[in-house]
């Protein structure tokens, strides 16, 4: 069952009761009026009865209430018949014998029921409908009280057809009333619920139209108020948003494995067929001479300590991608960066690396961290530049971070290859003759980003080129161990 025809259901339900709650109270309020209407007559109708027999039968009995009798309306005539022709009286004794009857009963016994019986006997008067000779009619019996003692019933009659017709049309209309109101209000809920529900329609038919395409560019379009419906086309258009987000991130993230994979697969190969056609060689029979098996033994080494760096870096590569936490520690730049000059100063004697004037600056970061980045970009910067050309270090501060820059008098980089340099296994065409990777400078950028810092560059070709490493100054108030 629909949420739609639910919600029709219970409204009409809720109004149907409500209904049929008002029309039998309206209804027994209505009844109770008119039979007490016609209840006040009986009562006259019945003083004027127990009047009527004192006064023919010389008598001077008290009525219900103990006072005495008025004037008979007729003298000592009998009466041919009792009150108005629809009236009719009747006196019975307590046995239940007829002493008077009006003649318009014609023979036929007013009835009256145990419950009256006891009611009359105990003192109190009785009102009952009954139905004589398929005829309703509404009795009134009172006792009729006599020095004291309760000697006779008077009984007084009306017909209640006209009554009960009345009651009877009400109870149609009523009737009539509630189920076409229950009716209307089924269809009106129904065309409500339907315009209520619209939005979640068209959620519904979005999303399986989303999954169904795999497209998440589609939106609800919602033009009503902000309710809750509103609200909830919002909410489902924001996650939309989210997803399409997510999904553009993973479709790229699948893309880069594929690539790193390949590109890995790629890089991997190349030292270790050259290390099986090495081995290959020395399993010749007959064998290699001397100095072939040393520049094979030779070979085979470099190729391995290649296949080493080229593993480490992609554990570095996978460790920064898995998010590990960092150890954030005070580390001073101006010891990091000398440190790491004298290293590359006796790692490449041909070329003149040297640290301008480094100030007293204290950065957020890791001193392993900040060293292997340092190395890898003036290793970079050795690579291209000639013998005897210049690098150099310096660092300043840049408001609230440090940036550290190595400069080199290369070669520079290409305008169109910039935007793919920490790309990774991305080398320029002038880098193809060289050993690397192409994974260094994306490891610097990944270890640099790790602690909320970034690196850029700038190169001129036939110039040099420029990476700067911008990483948070520590507090005022802090100092390096």
């Amino acid at each position: 069952m629909s949420i739609r025809l639910r919600l029709t259901l219970l409204y009409s339900s809720i109004l149907a009761l409500t209904l049929v709650i008002f029309s039998l109270a309206l209804y027994t309020i209505l009844r109770q009026v008119v039979y007490n209407g016609l209840a006040n007559d009986l009562v006259e109708d019945a003083r004027t009865l127990v009047e009527a027999r004192t006064a023919l039968d010389g008598r001077g009995p008290s009525d219900t209430h103990g006072n005495p009798p008025a004037r008979s309306p007729w003298g000592r005539r009998p009466a041919p018949r009792f009150g108005t022709p629809e009236t009719f009286g009747q006196i019975i004794n307590l046995d239940g014998s007829v002493v008077f009857a009006s003649t318009n009963l014609e023979g036929v016994e007013l009835p009256l029921s145990a419950q009256g019986w006891e009611a009359v006997k105990s003192g109190r008067a009785w009102r009952e409908a009954v139905t004589v000779e398929n005829q309703p009619l509404y009795i009134y019996s009172t006792p009729l009280i006599s020095q004291g003692r309760i000697t006779s019933v008077v009984q007084v009659a009306r017909p209640a057809s006209e009554q009960e017709g009345a009651l009877g049309v009400l109870r149609g209309l009523l009737t009539l009333g509630t189920v076409l109101a229950t009716l209307t209000a089924f269809g009106v809920g129904w065309v409500l619920a339907g315009a209520a529900l619209r939005p979640i329609n068209r959620l519904t038919q979005t999303a399986r139209a989303i999954g169904a395409e795999r497209n998440f560019d589609r939106r609800v379009e919602h033009s009503g108020p902000n309710d809750e419906l509103g609200r909830l086309a919002t909410t489902f258009n924001q996650m939309l948003g989210e997803l399409q987000t997510a999904f553009h991130q993973t479709h790229q993230s699948l893309l880069a494995q594929r690539r790193f994979v390949a590109d890995a697969s790629h890089e991997l190969r190349t030292p270790l067929t050259t290390i099986r056609g090495n081995l290959g060689l020395l399993q010749r029979q007959p064998p290699i001479n001397t100095d072939d098996r040393e520049a094979v033994l030779s070979d085979s080494v470099e190729e391995t300590e290649r296949l080493m760096r080229l593993v480490q870096s992609l554990l570095t590569l996978a460790r920064a991608d898995a998010g590990q936490a960092v150890r954030t520690e005070l580390v001073a730049v101006q010891p990091t960066v000398e440190d790491v000059v004298r290293q590359t100063q006796r790692l490449a004697p041909d070329h003149r690396v040297s640290a301008e004037a480094i100030p007293d600056l204290v950065v957020l970061a890791e001193r392993d961290m900040l060293k292997q980045t340092l190395l890898i970009l003036l290793d970079n910067a050795v690579k291209f530049t000639p013998v005897g050309g210049a690098i150099t270090v310096s660092a300043v501060a840049q408001g609230s971070n440090a940036a550290i820059t190595v400069r080199d008098t290369g070669i520079g980089i290409a305008p169109e290859a910039l935007p793919h340099i920490f790309t990774r296994f991305y080398r320029t065409d002038t880098a193809r003759t060289g050993d690397g990777a192409g994974l260094g400078l994306s490891i610097a950028q990944s270890l640099v980003e790790a602690y909320h810092g970034a690196i850029t560059v700038s190169s001129q070709v036939g110039q040099g080129s420029a990476f700067t490493i911008a990483l948070p100054l520590a507090p005022v108030r802090a100092t390096a161990d």
